[in-house]
């Protein structure tokens, strides 16, 4: 009888190794089962069927599986939610926290418009609490950069920035750190009317500005990929893809500043007694919102972004193209995979069977 991946000597020394590519494929399901709804004004249902593919792909893979970081709630979308259970949960399988965002874009490909991605994030449990930190807030503020930048900033007191620091600054420092020109410095930002002030800021310095509707995942991280040309993300989007992109951005070696963001009164009520309250001024940084040794990221493309190509359908076959990276070794490798769809099947929870794509 063959023994399962967590049960053989090596997963007990390294779970990640054995169950990383059980992520991809979930991502990979995720996509593939979302994609028939781009473009069709539904990102309920989009959303639905993502996390439908999440839930099978897991329910026969031997892991203790924690939500502690999940989607939807903010606008009552369906989703995977905290502390819902992915995996068998068999006795000894390993523990692990997880992260997700069966799409994070759902408005993107609800429009048929590029950037939206199915993306998750694993780190063994500890002993004690979470290896993630759960932010209260439904949005937070955050500020993302690259490899190079956040070396500076450790580095060189006089180059360091934060929340705080006045965009202009924030650009100028980055151009320095970098070598370049102001006016080559390109930001990425979420096209909201709450980020008018460092859009016009951003605009007045002369750098180079990207408005993107949705999906802040792959924005943040962006800054962080040799061949994205992205070096900052800037402005207040949804909290719990912070905690994804930190996941990244601990294999990439870039660097994510996070603080809370209250929307009104009713949120600044609701969360009063959360222990995380009296943090609100506080800025986090990656390693403080997914701590331990290592984490496992994953995401794979639904329609094409910074990140990753979306879904290619050719024929009976549909592409994807996923990334795999562990902050442990700081690998990062990219996954092009041809799906026959002939053959194709994908387990889905809602039908406790496989199904064709």
């Amino acid at each position: 009888m063959a023994t399962s991946p967590s049960h053989s000597s090596s997963g007990e020394r390294d779970p990640e190794r054995s169950l990383e590519f059980e992520f991809v494929r979930a991502t990979e399901n995720a996509a593939l089962n979302a994609i028939h709804w781009m473009g069709r004004g539904d990102k309920e249902g989009a959303d639905a069927a993502a996390c439908d593919a999440i839930n099978g792909s897991f329910d026969h893979v031997d892991l203790c599986g924690e939500v502690v970081i999940g989607e939807g709630i903010k606008d009552e979308a369906p989703g995977i939610f905290l502390g819902d259970r992915l995996g068998t949960w068999r006795k000894g399988a390993p523990k692990f926290n997880i992260a997700l965002d069966p799409i994070d874009g759902t408005t993107n490909i609800s429009k048929g418009l590029p950037n939206s991605i199915s993306v998750m994030a694993g780190v063994l449990a500890p002993a004690k609490g979470t290896a993630m930190l759960n932010i209260p807030t439904f949005y937070a503020e955050k500020l993302a950069y690259g490899p190079a930048v956040a070396a500076a900033l450790q580095r060189d007191k006089s180059l360091r920035f934060d929340l705080d620091t006045p965009v202009a600054e924030v650009i100028a420092k980055t151009a320095k750190i970098l070598g370049k020109d102001v006016q080559k410095i390109v930001v990425v930002a979420l096209d909201r009317p709450r980020h008018d002030s460092i859009i016009r800021e951003v605009r007045r310095m002369g750098a180079a500005l990207r408005l993107i509707s949705d999906g802040d995942v792959t924005a943040a991280i962006a800054p962080s990929l040799p061949d994205s040309s992205v070096d900052l993300y800037l402005g207040v989007g949804g909290s719990p893809e912070g905690v994804l992109t930190a996941a990244a951005l601990r294999a990439l070696g870039g660097d994510l500043q996070l603080r809370m963001w209250l929307r009104d009164d009713e949120e600044k009520a609701r969360i009063a007694k959360d222990p995380m309250a009296k943090h609100l001024r506080r800025i986090f940084h990656a390693d403080e919102l997914v701590s331990g040794p290592s984490a496992i990221f994953c995401a794979t493309g639904i329609s094409s972004s910074w990140l990753l190509p979306g879904v290619k359908l050719v024929g009976h076959k549909a592409i994807t193209t996923s990334i795999l990276m562990r902050a442990r070794s700081r690998t990062v490798r990219y996954i092009r995979a041809e799906h026959d769809l002939e053959h194709k099947r994908i387990p889905l929870r809602s039908q406790l069977r496989e199904s064709k794509v």
